[in-house]
């Protein structure tokens, strides 16, 4: 008996290797969200085209959230740590190439860069750390740190960026990567070990470019609807994402070793959880970026101002994040889902309130408070996923959840920020497509700018409003659902599917 203790109890290089892996999990996620506030540095010093500058935002979320799926499945098979060693030194090499582009295009081919060897580090790191912590319920708090980190990335993000542009020049919020990955190439060859999963199967060629090409089809074809409307080449486009993605799930029920097992979506909340994972992602990415531009050509606060105020819902949305795990423990999975979009709807309706004038409180309060829900998602996501597969499928159920986080985060600039643009240009002066190009014009009336200003806060209100109602429709569902299955507490630790809880009834 005292053995089988000895043998489950983490030693102190699980937990230094844990250390190791946070570095690049927290990069990726900074790196999602830094360029909220930089875009307008970035804009006056490469003077990018409007279509250049979306690109530069949003290429580098695509490219992560299509290949995911894709290097999941490569790392299952051959083999985690050699997957996270390439993936950080190419990371590190578009992190230098986009600190020193001289031309939009060469930039955002190295945020596109950036975003592949992010999708290869985030499923590996999550798998990495299930080989690391074999114990379920240490596996669970490790996991708790994971989305903590992962989560503290996309809450920080601008509070780095800002602090930076502060000091710095632009390019200084991609090196700023560099020293981390260093870090890591250093030390996980010696804290980490390599783990080729089950050893069995081989990764299907056509399933990785189907997984890939029909995710980025279909969400680059989303994004040109919502930004420009219904024409004829987004709509050919996205109808033929949507037959790709349609082949691959066919063909992934056919093969002996999918790179998706489509089964785990039978489960009311594995199904559940992923879904968590893209809409709290969606609002978070678009109302983080409509708040920084309300804070900063609204009400005219410094960018340094603007990211401290982000500060506390980033601290709050992190210990959430920590601590999710245990709080689960007492009140079960089933509460904290329902908890978690309620809290982000409540939060988010916090901002209604904010005017021309004034706001910065109120945003205060609804980043602390959306903060809870935002925390609980993140954690509960990545638990759910990788304790509802075998061990040697971790990497492709992390990557199922770190999919539909970063699609979340890409469509929630492409459509609610997108929603906002299309009110702004209905209600403002109509003298430029934006807030901030409206402004930069020579010689307006006090009159003009009241109203540029009134017609942005209007597209800002409309998108709190959809987001929040989406949440509070959300966490309606999740409790009818999900009635009757239990607290979410009675379930053995040791068996595979301790961390989902419970599962359907009727399975």
């Amino acid at each position: 008996m005292t053995r089988q203790r000895t043998c489950d109890t983490p030693g102190p290089r699980a937990w230094l290797g844990l250390v190791v892996v946070l570095g690049p999990v927290l990069l990726v996620s900074v790196d999602g969200s830094i360029l909220f506030l930089a875009m307008p540095r970035i804009g006056r010093a490469l003077s990018p085209s409007a279509d250049q500058a979306l690109w530069i935002l949003d290429v580098y979320g695509f490219a992560v959230g299509s290949l995911l799926v894709a290097f999941g499945g490569i790392g299952d098979r051959y083999g985690r740590l050699r997957l996270l060693m390439a993936g950080a030194t190419a990371f590190g090499l578009g992190s230098a190439g986009a600190a020193f582009a001289p031309t939009p295009e060469l930039l955002i081919a190295c945020r596109a860069l950036m975003g592949v060897a992010g999708a290869t580090l985030l499923p590996s790191a999550l798998a990495v750390l299930s080989e690391l912590f074999p114990d379920p319920r240490h596996r669970a708090r490790a996991i708790g740190l994971f989305a903590a980190a992962f989560a503290a990335g996309f809450a920080i993000g601008p509070i780095v960026g800002g602090i930076l542009l502060g000091r710095f020049w632009w390019g200084s919020v991609f090196l700023v990567n560099l020293p981390v990955i260093l870090l890591f190439l250093l030390f996980a060859p010696g804290l980490l070990r390599e783990v080729a999963a089950s050893g069995t199967g081989r990764v299907d060629p056509p399933s990785l470019v189907a997984s890939a090409g029909g995710l980025l089809l279909t969400v680059h074809a989303v994004k040109q609807l919502a930004a420009g409307g219904a024409s004829a080449l987004p709509i050919v486009t996205m109808l033929l994402g949507i037959a790709v993605l349609a082949w691959f799930v066919r063909r992934q029920q056919r093969l002996e070793h999918p790179l998706i097992d489509f089964s785990l979506f039978r489960d009311r909340v594995f199904t559940i959880a992923i879904i968590t994972g893209l809409l709290p992602l969606a609002a978070w990415s678009a109302t983080a970026f409509l708040t920084g531009v309300h804070l900063q050509s609204v009400l005219g606060l410094s960018v340094l101002h603007a990211a401290l105020l982000a500060l506390p819902g980033a601290v709050v949305l992190t210990v959430t994040c920590a601590l999710t795990p245990v709080v689960v423990d007492r009140i079960g999975r089933k509460a904290a889902l329902v908890a978690c979009h309620f809290s982000i709807a409540a939060g988010l309706l916090l901002l209604l309130p904010t005017t021309t004038t004034d706001g910065a409180g109120w945003y205060v309060a609804s980043t602390a408070l959306a903060g809870v829900g935002y925390g609980i998602s993140f954690s509960v996501v990545a638990d759910t996923a990788v304790g509802a597969v075998p061990a040697e499928r971790a990497g492709s159920a992390g990557a199922i959840a770190e999919t539909g986080n970063e699609i979340g985060n890409a469509l929630g600039i492409a459509i609610l920020g997108s929603l906002a643009a299309a009110l702004f240009r209905f209600r403002g002066p109509d003298l430029a497509p934006t807030l901030d190009e409206t402004l930069a014009l020579p010689a307006l009336a006090p009159a003009v700018v009241q109203e540029a200003k009134a017609a942005f806060l209007t597209g800002l209100h409309v998108v709190v409003w959809v987001a929040g109602l989406l949440h509070a429709a959300l966490g309606a569902t999740t409790l009818r659902l999900l009635r009757g299955a239990g607290s979410g507490k009675e379930h053995d630790a040791s068996s595979p599917s301790a961390f989902t809880g419970w599962r359907d009834p009727g399975r």
